[in-house]
């Protein structure tokens, strides 16, 4: 954070984004509310910080009048260091919201990046491609993966899950196929290459009225280079993933269908099995800093032959984000119950920036569907006939 710029650290890149400087604050805040003020009954932040990094205080475009940063990593230092001393006795049976606090600051920390890699495109734009006329392409390719009509426990009530991922339930989905890796730039680019922009046949109504607002030619984070051919697709909004899906006769998962790919017939909670995400089995937590070529990791396959479920790219889903049957808000109603609007569709599999504590199948994050500087990709399915 040292070598951070001014600009980057205290301007927005995007509309959608605050600055770096304000997740930083908005985290130390969010530990001293909880921890300090409503576990421990302890004095908490300043007056000045709370409208200030609070997350219903400022509008975004409004969070760029910020302490330097020296200052606010010393707020968020001298927070750490209380919050230490508290959990030293603290009872287990606040356990949850320990939890809850570790993957909050781990969803901030995965969107400082996405943050950093808009400002530093912005300085290092990348030439635009060019189409052609389009063409039709086939479907269910050797790469897709049959997966049977299969019943299975979805969602997760352990301790560390958050609201939004339980209640558990039993579901059954019916047979389907998908995509054993997510979609990678070589293929993106033969959509690309057959004028995927410039047709609206392969466009949702509300996808080509997007793409004619903002007129985009290539994913957010394209390179063009060749020795990328092989990585997933990333930076695409959920307009586009649909668009490429339509155009080879298939479409994006649902949800249920994807956790399913990934959690296998006997719903383990990661795709190779119990045990938590590591180096060998994903590519997560900035361990390789970028994202590495689909089949990366054959440790990390699924009971069904799926690979890369988790770490490299979000995976965009067909499933608009919304509370499962008996949902319960936690900590507080905002934190998943306000995007439950109809309008964010749901992402599954973390990205190569999220760290292990929110990696999980059932681990579910939400955007707008024109988002696209999120490091998002996806994969397609196709119903069973």
């Amino acid at each position: 954070m040292a070598q951070l710029t001014p600009s980057e650290y205290g301007q927005q890149a995007h509309a959608d984004f605050s600055p770096v400087g304000w997740h930083l604050g908005h985290i130390a805040f969010t530990e001293s509310l909880w921890i300090l003020e409503h576990l421990a009954g302890q004095n908490g932040s300043p007056s000045a910080y709370r409208r200030l990094f609070a997350a219903d205080g400022l509008p975004k475009a409004e969070r760029q009048n910020l302490p330097d940063l020296a200052t606010v990593l010393d707020y968020l230092a001298q927070v750490r260091q209380r919050v230490w001393e508290y959990l030293e006795t603290a009872p287990l049976q606040q356990e949850r919201l320990w939890w809850w606090l570790l993957q909050h600051e781990s969803q901030h920390a995965e969107t400082i990046s996405w943050v950093l890699a808009m400002h530093r495109r912005a300085q290092h734009p990348v030439p635009t491609s060019s189409g052609q006329s389009p063409v039709v392409a086939a479907v269910n390719g050797p790469d897709m993966v049959s997966i049977p009509r299969t019943t299975v426990q979805l969602g997760y009530g352990g301790v560390e899950a958050l609201d939004n991922e339980g209640p558990a339930a039993t579901v059954t989905v019916e047979p389907f196929w998908i995509d054993r890796y997510p979609v990678t730039c070589g293929a993106y680019r033969r959509f690309m290459e057959a004028g995927g922009y410039y047709c609206p046949d392969w466009w949702s109504t509300e996808g080509w009225a997007w793409l004619q607002a903002h007129p985009v030619q290539q994913p957010f984070y394209w390179s063009g280079q060749a020795a990328m051919e092989q990585h997933p697709v990333c930076g695409v909004s959920w307009y586009e993933a649909d668009a490429y899906a339509r155009w080879l006769g298939n479409r994006l998962p649902t949800e249920a269908e994807w956790e399913v790919a990934a959690r296998g017939q006997h719903g383990c909670l990661y795709p190779w099995g119990e045990d938590g995400p590591d180096i060998s089995r994903c590519n997560h937590h900035h361990q390789m800093g970028q994202t590495t070529p689909v089949g990366s990791y054959p440790q990390g396959c699924s009971a069904w032959g799926c690979e890369d479920m988790l770490g490299n790219v979000w995976e965009w889903t067909a499933t608009c984000f919304a509370g499962y049957a008996g949902f319960m808000a936690y900590p507080y109603q905002g934190y998943s119950q306000a995007y439950f609007d109809g309008r964010h569709r749901v992402l599954r599999g973390g990205s190569w920036a999220t760290r292990r504590w929110a990696l999980r199948s059932s681990f579910r994050n939400w955007y707008h569907p024109h988002m696209r500087q999120v490091f998002a990709g996806f994969r397609c399915a196709h119903s069973a006939v």
